[in-house]
């Protein structure tokens, strides 16, 4: 990792399965550096590997967009965009787990991973955009400094990968709103 080419696709189906080992590897990483995004430690290879082997049934059936970030080639980093199917949310989707290897962190890596998401859900027609984490995690401070609007705390909703409650912040983010208004802070 000693360049900075990043660049950021969304990947078909087929593009996708041939990358299940790499993306298998993002996750591990991430859970054993302590990531609360659904796994307990230990993970094996296979439970990360069958975790994308559905990831590429739903990029086939339409219910999920996979992006991948590429530091110089190499997939570093991934989020997904799920569009609300039901008939009264047309407008809608989740942001699921945004993934950066440790090793890519810290680059741009998880900013240029959720513009993506963003445009890429703007095209979809879909303008308002949810998500969940890890209260007092990187991500919850890198959603914050996006502009994503904290909706609220669910005390002890998840558990950390080590064990142990963690309490998880829910965001939300209009991504017709042009231009957000700060108060000055007093």
């Amino acid at each position: 990792m000693k360049g900075n080419s990043l660049r950021v696709a969304t990947l078909t189906a087929g593009e996708a399965r041939a990358l299940i080992p790499a993306l298998a590897g993002i996750l591990i990483d991430c859970v054993e550096g302590g990531a609360s995004v659904s796994f307990m430690l230990p993970i094996d290879r296979a439970t990360a590997e069958n975790f994308y082997q559905g990831v590429v049934e739903k990029i086939d059936n339409g219910s999920t967009i996979l992006l991948v970030a590429f530091l110089d080639g190499e997939p570093v980093g991934a989020v997904q965009l799920s569009p609300e199917l039901k008939p009264n949310q047309p407008h809608r989707a989740d942001v699921q787990k945004l993934l950066v290897h440790r090793r890519a962190r810290n680059r741009g890596v998880g900013g240029a991973l959720m513009a993506a998401v963003e445009e890429t859900a703007k095209a979809q027609g879909r303008w308002l955009l949810c998500l969940d984490t890890a209260t007092g995690s990187e991500a919850e401070r890198l959603y914050e400094k996006l502009g994503w609007q904290r909706l609220g705390v669910l005390p002890r909703h998840a558990l950390w990968p080590q064990g142990g409650f963690s309490d998880t912040t829910f965001f939300w983010k209009d991504l017709t709103a042009e231009f957000v208004i700060m108060p000055p802070h007093e």
